[in-house]
């Protein structure tokens, strides 16, 4: 693999800076924000993720790694990569991770022609946003145990039951649902991906206090919810296949973790240098050594995910390389979040209001956020399982009995 960016992606990589320094207002003093889940909190956040997303729309930047015939550029996934590297890098809005990221490729292979017309060109203008209705309560690893039920009657699906962890739900315009629509089959081949429309009566979304005190998290409720059978996405009972093609693209787009990951290290290594005077000189050296690790750490989660994206552009399966990428991605920001709150010791920990607070709370805020990251998209185990069952060839553990 040649680590080089050609001449043309290193060009592009200095446009998006310099597009994202004109047109993004700093309104908060946070240095790291995590566009993928801190924009559906505030009301003010939204609004600048709305903005964004039509000044992102009119470079022609959320669909330019699509195929031609749907409006895009047929870009390389590199080069797709290093857009969404360098917005997470800023903390820049605009991108929907969701529709953009998981559910527009799955669109383009299995939607049928009038959801690509009607959804496709809604999301490359960046005028809707959407969530997604996977886990459930009591599905999550196991998420083909999922229990929501779809039913069939005319012309229509009638969804009744609840998702959980649904991030942005109460913003969202739409929502892929992955439902069960027939019980009496192996629970993997009985689940089918259904498109609805938020507005729908029936549809109830309560946001959830995160852990870090953000509002982007939602359980939603479905009761008997009426959604017309044209909002089915490939074949009935398909919906296993499409769930794990969006699953995929999901820890494929990750490369924002190891985006976020390299602007911590580098404010945290500029805090040291800076408030270092103030630390004994064995403790400075013992956090520098730390630092350094993460740094390496961080280095090795970037170039694991330009190979991925390097992959797919030569249309290689890479399920393994997603699982790799997106487990490392994970564990690597959690370490530096780790790191983080060593470095501020406790003036971490308050908030960006204090005149105390280290790097406006920035280790602090991360040091909760990042918890999540290696549950999302699949928790660390499940990559694991992804790694050792596809890539090593090793065999499932069988049930006694």
């Amino acid at each position: 693999m040649d680590f080089r960016f050609t001449k043309e992606e290193e060009a592009f990589r200095a446009e998006v800076a310099c597009f994202i320094e004109e047109n993004m207002p700093r309104i908060s003093r946070m240095p790291v924000i995590w566009a993928a889940e801190d924009t559906y909190s505030t009301d003010e956040m939204w609004s600048l993720n709305k903005v964004m997303a039509r000044k992102l729309a009119q470079k022609g930047w959320l669909n330019r790694s699509w195929p031609k015939e749907y409006g895009g550029q047929q870009a390389s996934g590199i080069s797709e990569f290093i857009l969404i590297e360098e917005l997470a890098y800023h903390g820049a809005p605009g991108k929907d991770p969701i529709g953009l990221g998981m559910l527009a490729p799955a669109l383009i292979h299995f939607g049928s022609d009038a959801q690509k017309k009607e959804h496709l060109a809604a999301l490359a203008q960046g005028e809707r946003f959407w969530c997604e209705g996977l886990s459930e309560p009591n599905s999550g690893s196991d998420l083909a145990s999922l229990t929501t039920r779809a039913v069939e009657q005319g012309d229509y699906f009638i969804i009744n039951g609840q998702k959980v962890w649904t991030t942005g739900a109460h913003r969202a315009d739409w929502c892929f649902v992955l439902a069960r629509t027939d019980p009496n089959v192996p629970k993997h081949k009985g689940l089918s991906l259904i498109l609805v429309d938020m507005r729908t009566p029936g549809i109830h979304a309560n946001p959830l206090l995160g852990i870090s005190g953000g509002r982007s998290l939602n359980e939603v409720f479905f009761n008997d919810v009426k959604v017309p059978r044209s909002n089915l996405v490939g074949e009935k009972n398909q919906g296993w296949l499409l769930a794990n093609n969006i699953l995929t693209s999901e820890r494929s787009l990750l490369i924002e973790l190891v985006a976020i990951t390299r602007r911590l290290v580098d404010m945290l290594a500029g805090y040291l240098r800076d408030e270092g005077s103030r630390v004994a000189a064995a403790t400075r050296r013992r956090l520098s050594h730390k630092l350094a690790e993460v740094f390496i750490e961080g280095e090795v989660a970037r170039w694991l995910t330009y190979r991925l994206a390097l992959l797919q552009d030569k249309g290689k399966d890479s399920h393994t390389e997603a699982a790799m990428s997106k487990l490392f991605s994970s564990e690597v920001l959690q370490h530096a979040a780790s790191v983080g709150m060593e470095v501020t010791g406790l003036f971490g920990l308050l908030k960006e209001e204090s005149k105390w607070s280290a790097l406006h709370g920035v280790a602090g805020h991360w040091y909760l956020s990042c918890l999540g990251t290696t549950i999302f998209g699949g928790t660390s185990e499940i990559q694991r399982n992804i790694i050792a069952i596809r890539g090593l060839g090793l065999p499932r553990e069988q049930k006694a009995g």
